[in-house]
């Protein structure tokens, strides 16, 4: 017949295992066999939070404490406070269930609701159902962790059912609501399954939250590429409240070890009446010239854009840094075209895309200021450009632009 162990025994057990003991030290200790020990511990719960024993340290406050309001089997009532739970509290807990206390009891004795004191053991317990006080503060101490992951990037199943209800015309609040009736179940997948109608807003409409289609948002019956702010009736001030920042740039672009990324802007004829667009690529100092003859709107440049870059492989289009200027108002329909984030540099910083900056420099030799800029043909830019980019760089320890991205072209394991 299998020895059984008394409680006391199990909360010591994983009192040291909380504390930074591996299963089977901690199972000598309280002088249980090491299988024995590693049962208890793939029981308790600790293995699905992928909390691994054996880390040195342990929880800070997830020791034994005495158990507050309790001597003698009487429960001594405490002030009701709007706290999360300590530790101590979590002791009381744990000593009351084993006395057979309800949840209004318990949560008399240490001043919470009987709701709290639910919510705390339905969360809590083990895969065996019981409730151990150190199990249970290392698990609300993992779930507090942050910044937590976005539920729609870790789970991909979710990401295309979603799709597909969207392509069926179904909104983000109707998708929520019968995911919620048809999983209502408290267990870890249940709760996986479930999604806020925020939450597939916030992955439509931010880039880095999520796995959904870019252009799932033609799905919305208003068929928004940005979410309207609650203060639509005002003038907003700038076009780019919701665009990506430099600084939320990756780090490959500043050292240039990754090619890919492009800087861009627009050198202005004379009276700002006409205007070339200019696009350098940041490893190879490659230029490439936009044609504006007749507008350089927001929709004429991201056509223009989008037309000139559609050519190049996908791993020498990673991304593109722009000013402010509102000829890049249509940043949305660049992005999603081409599949390539856009990030836009701080008011008056110009010099946060200095290789562009450099290259209007140059390219003024040919299109010189206070001139009428509508008067180079498509084929006057793509000489201009063929030009430069045949022109030394010490940057490059003077090989051309053309050079540097031809070598790309031809390994593209390189990039």
């Amino acid at each position: 017949m299998p020895k059984v162990f008394s409680c006391e025994v199990r909360e010591e057990f994983f009192e040291l295992l909380c504390g930074g003991l591996s299963a089977q030290a901690a199972a000598r200790v309280v002088g249980v066999s090491s299988w024995t020990g590693v049962l208890w511990w793939r029981a308790s719960g600790l293995v699905d939070l992928s909390i691994q024993p054996g880390r040195r340290g342990g929880l800070p406050g997830s020791g034994a404490a005495a158990v507050p309001g309790v001597t003698g089997g009487q429960q001594r009532p405490l002030a009701r406070q709007r706290r999360a739970l300590s530790s101590q509290d979590r002791a009381v807990i744990a000593a009351l269930l084993r006395q057979g206390l309800s949840y209004a009891q318990i949560g008399a004795a240490i001043g919470r609701d009987k709701s709290v004191i639910c919510r705390e053991v339905r969360r809590n317990r083990g895969g065996d159902g019981s409730y151990y006080a150190s199990v249970a503060h290392r698990a609300a101490h993992e779930r507090r962790r942050r910044p937590k992951p976005f539920k729609l990037v870790e789970n991909p199943m979710l990401c295309r059912a979603i799709e597909g209800w969207m392509d069926d015309g179904w909104s983000p609040g109707l998708i929520a609501t019968v995911l919620r009736r048809e999983r209502p179940g408290a267990d870890a997948g249940a709760r996986m399954a479930r999604v806020s109608h925020e939450t597939i807003y916030q992955a439509l409409y931010v880039q880095t939250r999520g796995q959904l289609r870019r252009d799932l948002h033609r799905q919305l019956s208003l068929q928004r590429a940005a979410r309207r702010p609650r203060t639509a009736g005002k003038r907003e001030s700038s076009p780019y409240r919701e665009a990506f920042t430099i600084r939320q740039r990756p780090a490959e672009v500043a050292d240039r070890a990754v090619p890919g990324h492009w800087e861009g802007d627009l050198i202005v004829g004379a009276g700002n009446a006409s205007a070339v667009g200019t696009l350098v690529e940041r490893t190879t100092r490659f230029t490439m010239l936009l044609h504006l003859p007749q507008r350089h709107d927001a929709a004429s440049v991201a056509a223009v854009m989008i037309n000139q870059m559609r050519g190049l492989p996908d791993h020498l289009r990673r991304s593109l840094t722009w000013d402010r200027g509102t000829e890049l108002a249509d940043y949305q329909r660049i992005q999603l075209d081409l599949d390539m984030p856009v990030y836009f540099c701080d008011p008056r910083s110009p010099w946060q895309r200095g290789s562009n900056e450099n290259t209007n420099r140059l390219l003024r030799f040919w299109l010189t200021k206070g001139s009428d800029l509508s008067t180079h043909t498509a084929a006057d830019l793509d000489r201009i450009a063929a030009t430069l980019n045949q022109r030394p760089r010490p940057t490059l320890d003077l090989k051309t632009p053309a050079q540097a991205l031809a070598e790309l072209l031809a390994n593209p394991a390189a990039a």
